[in-house]
């Protein structure tokens, strides 16, 4: 899976981590110094409203900074370990990485373009509403009129700049991540055709080819993008968060503590990854025995085709109500699981209020800074939440993980997994 397309994965992917750890602990410690030497100026901490925001200085310095240090990571292994899918699976991943990192960034745009554009709105509201309703003069002045619809549609128009970026990079980026996860596909199927005289006599070795190299690719492609954004909404709204929780004193029940949104988010994050894999913990195994059972049942209707002493009645009916058990165990398990899912998401929706109701209630915050927050909480409670959200999509990978994980044992000779050892 790995090896096919990575050069050495085990070392690669250490690398990866400890690598990024050093980069993001020289970033954040010393990105000011850098950024002096280099001639940037990185005192302006007020968010930029618009297509501004994308050519800060500290972004232009971020930009060079990743290039530098993407490029040297890519040099290293270039020349340490030369592989054939190296263009792809290491400049590749950089590129993702930023583009998604980019993306994220969009978001973060229009979330500091929600506070001057609500708050323009709650005060456009708030003098209609001071006027008298029944009086028979015009409510709002002429002039006032003008004004805010001249602001409004300015801010409207800085909207739809973000989001026509927000529409590019998306699209760009979902249409290279395509190419990327087909050609790790074309890697791995290229890894085990060339065995294939060694492996054709390997139970289910032609779904294993066909396929779970397919659906291994579909599910990278869409739950892979998804864990990365994940991560990269927490590095850019963790901060955002941590400075809008100024804004708010104290927590409901639990009184004043220091950066409440933050901590909560944490904490409430936390507790649904945590229930979600509990109550989920035995799905992983009935959907990777589910395709074991699956397959004995059609591989005995493909040898009945061309053999008529094989795919008898009394055979199919045991092959199929092997099928039916594990469906039903599936079914059962499935349903309390979706019982604690549902009931977390729902009370998920309500939460963040929850928070904020002594806020509100006092009236500290404007309806901009509002909406900055719900926006922040979502986002950053929603990566916490990845395991939560993809939680079945993570079920199916790791059961084409362990299929192909018990073929290639298969095919090295070793053992298979304790999990495959059993009989169907």
């Amino acid at each position: 899976m790995f090896k096919s397309f990575f050069p050495n994965p085990r070392l690669f992917f250490t690398s990866v981590v400890v690598y990024s750890a050093i980069c993001s602990f020289i970033w954040y410690g010393f990105n000011e110094q850098i950024g002096q030497f280099l001639g940037f100026d990185l005192s302006n901490s007020e968010p930029v409203i618009g297509l501004g925001h994308f050519v800060t200085d500290s972004f232009l310095l971020f930009y060079c900074y990743y290039l530098v240090c993407a490029g040297v990571f890519a040099t290293y292994w270039f020349l340490v370990a030369k592989h054939k899918w190296q263009w792809w699976s290491i400049i590749g991943s950089a590129f993702i990485l930023f583009s998604t990192y980019f993306g994220v960034q969009v978001s973060v745009a229009i979330n500091n373009w929600r506070r001057p554009f609500f708050d323009l709105v709650q005060n456009a509201l708030g003098a209609s509403a001071s006027k008298d309703p029944n009086a028979t003069d015009k409510v709002v002045s002429e002039e006032a009129v003008s004004s805010f619809t001249t602001e409004l549609l300015d801010l409207i128009v800085i909207f739809a700049e973000i989001a026509f970026i927000a529409i590019f990079v998306y699209v760009m980026t979902r249409f290279f991540v395509s190419h990327f996860v087909f050609r790790w596909r074309t890697a791995m199927n290229e890894y085990y055709t060339e065995q294939w005289e060694e492996v054709r006599h390997i139970e289910g070795a032609s779904q294993r080819i066909q396929e779970d190299t397919m659906r291994f690719a579909e599910i990278m492609e869409n739950l892979g993008v998804s864990i990365v954004d994940a991560v990269m909404t927490l590095l850019a709204f963790l901060p955002v968060l941590w400075a809008l929780s100024e804004y708010v004193t104290e927590l409901p029940l639990i009184g004043e503590i220091a950066h409440p949104l933050f901590v909560a988010a944490l904490v409430w994050s936390t507790f649904g990854t945590a229930l979600l894999l509990i109550v989920g913990i035995k799905l992983p195994g009935l959907f990777f025995r589910n395709q074991r059972v699956e397959a004995a049942f059609r591989k005995e209707l493909v040898y009945g085709e061309d053999d008529a002493s094989r795919a008898q009645p009394v055979t199919l009916k045991q092959l199929f109500a092997n099928v039916r058990k594990n469906y039903f165990r599936i079914y059962f398990h499935y349903m309390y699981f979706n019982v604690a899912r549902m009931l977390y998401l729902q009370a998920d929706n309500i939460f963040v209020y929850i928070l904020l109701i002594p806020t509100i209630a006092a009236g500290a915050i404007t309806f901009g800074i509002l909406q900055q927050i719900l926006t922040a909480f979502s986002q950053v409670s929603s990566s916490f939440q990845i395991l939560v959200h993809s939680w079945g999509t993570i079920i199916e990978l790791l059961s084409v993980h362990k299929r192909l994980a018990s073929f290639e044992a298969a095919i090295r000779g070793e053992p298979l997994p304790e999990i495959d050892q059993f009989a169907v």
